[in-house]
């Protein structure tokens, strides 16, 4: 027999030996999975990225890490580290030898700004002031199945004060997002973030209520090797209009990209990026005190999209009056303010085609306003997936959260876990059961003998979808400040599929 054919032979045979384990032995299964069928097994390695804080020099920022605890996961520990760019990197160097030192814990050094060591406990960091650094993030082993990392920004006064919540994001090479704005009271940014080691180059489409705003300007943007980029919406298209939907997309590479909006009345938040375009869309987590809701919605494709709205509310759905139906114009924002739609009750926004046999996909975000008159605080709050196995929202204080779960379509039951506080406490869990097409808001669990910060993870149990979204509040002087977190499968474990020894494929 041919060396080339023993060498193929002992290949077959360890891969089906690597196979076959993966195959029987599913991690956080313990009964045996048949042979030949596909196994659900935990990721290996998770990136994340988050955005450069802010502009201003009275930013203070909170990030937290964490993972879920067991996940079935095995192997070895792993690590998960948040560090700023390498290009940051250097020209914090480069500072450091012109003898201007950075305040900066963020740009101090090569080490991580934040270190998960174990999962089921969050670890934190602070850092202070508008130089702050966007932050590249890698989890392996362990570590990575389930990680999530929240960046809390709260600015005091200014334009742009307000609370500003994200979740870091995996880096891709499509996001939309509506409810930008280039009106003159409004401040956006596109936040580029590149992880990789080679340059990306990304391009910026901007949509208004009449359709594309034209400008050279948003195209071929590079992002350099390991850096962010900060565009300013405005200063690539000369019209103003108060409802815009941006679309980045990548030329080469992949990017993390989220909006940071500034308004001159309502202070600043993150946007993060809709869905993918669909048909039905959820956005779950509808403050009940909402004193201004708006949606926008944006339909990519070359057909119109009519709509039907619906609020999901404590005990089931409803219209509201006068804005039943909403028609989106191919290629055009279209933005319509829905007024007292809370009721006083906390939900959530369901939009599904007016005629089930014409279903247009469609992007859509919420503008949220809290507050009023010279105290408004604004939130948004994208369209989102369901939660599936599970969803994690990183950054919880002992008060100031509240859950919002929505079932749109089957009743629906999630387990939700407070995690282990960063600084002490025990976890702690709780099962909620949502009535079809209704939302449910709690207060939820908090650890025992809670110190510090912790992190909430809701798990699926049984029946329909669920959509979630994580309110934080931290009010001050009067003012209500918040931001809203949408919870979607956090992707921490993967299908791998079966496969069979075929020996056949050596004969010569």
């Amino acid at each position: 027999m041919k060396s080339t054919s023993l060498s193929l032979i002992a290949g077959a045979v360890a891969l089906a030996a690597v196979t076959g384990f993966a195959a029987l032995n599913v991690p956080g299964d313990d009964t045996a999975t048949a042979a030949g069928a596909a196994s659900r097994l935990p990721v290996e390695r998770s990136s994340l990225l988050c955005p450069a804080p802010g502009l201003s020099d009275l930013a203070e920022t909170a990030y937290t890490s964490f993972t879920p605890p067991a996940n079935g996961g095995g192997g070895e520990a792993g690590t998960a580290e948040l560090k700023s760019p390498a290009t940051e990197k250097k020209d914090d160097k480069d500072k450091s030898k012109s003898g201007k030192k950075s305040k900066d814990k963020a740009a101090d050094s090569d080490k991580p700004v934040v270190a998960l060591k174990e999962p089921g406990k969050p670890v934190t960091a602070d850092v202070s002031g508008s130089d702050a650094p966007a932050l590249v993030g890698t989890a392996t082993g362990l570590l990575a199945p389930g990680w999530s990392a929240q960046q809390t920004t709260t600015v005091e006064a200014g334009d742009g004060r307000g609370v500003l919540g994200v979740s870091c994001t995996a880096p891709d090479t499509d996001f939309w997002f509506p409810a930008a704005s280039t009106a003159k009271t409004r401040e956006d940014y596109v936040n580029l973030t590149n992880p990789d080691d080679t340059a990306a180059v990304a391009d910026i489409e901007l949509y208004g209520p009449d359709g594309t705003l034209k400008s050279d300007v948003g195209e071929g943007i590079t992002v350099p090797a390991g850096s962010g980029v900060r565009v300013l919406i405005s200063t690539l298209t000369s019209k103003a209009a108060d409802d815009v939907t941006v679309h980045v997309t990548t030329r080469t590479g992949r990017v993390g990209a989220v909006v940071r909006t500034a308004d001159s009345k309502t202070g600043s938040d993150w946007l993060t990026a809709s869905a993918a375009p669909a048909g039905t869309l959820v956005l779950p987590g509808i403050p009940a005190d909402a004193t201004s809701v708006r949606l926008v919605a944006f339909a990519p494709g070359e057909d119109d999209a009519d709509l039907k709205v619906q609020l999901l509310g404590k005990t089931g759905p409803f219209a509201p009056v006068g804005n039943e139906e909403l028609h989106v114009k191919s290629r055009m924002t279209a933005g319509v303010d829905l007024k007292n739609l809370t009721r006083g009750e906390a939900g959530s926004l369901l939009l599904t085609p007016s005629q089930k046999d014409r279903a247009t996909p469609v992007v859509a975000a919420l503008r949220v306003v809290r507050g009023k008159g010279a105290k408004q605080e604004v939130g948004y709050i994208p369209a989102t997936g369901p939660v599936g196995a599970q969803a994690t929202a990183a950054d919880n204080r002992s008060k100031g959260s509240t859950l919002s779960l929505t079932a749109p379509g089957a009743a629906g039951t999630v387990k939700v876990t407070a995690s282990a506080g960063s600084k002490g406490g025990t976890a702690v869990s709780k099962t909620y059961k949502v009535a079809a097409g209704t939302t449910l808001a709690v207060t939820p669990p908090v650890p025992s003998g809670l110190k510090g910060t912790y992190a909430l993870t809701v798990q699926t149990r049984s029946g329909g979808p669920v959509h979630a979204a994580r309110t934080l509040e931290l009010p001050q002087d009067g003012i209500p400040m918040f931001t809203v977190q949408t919870l979607s499968d956090d992707g921490g474990t993967v299908e791998v599929p079966a496969a069979e020894q075929d020996l056949s494929v050596l004969d010569d």
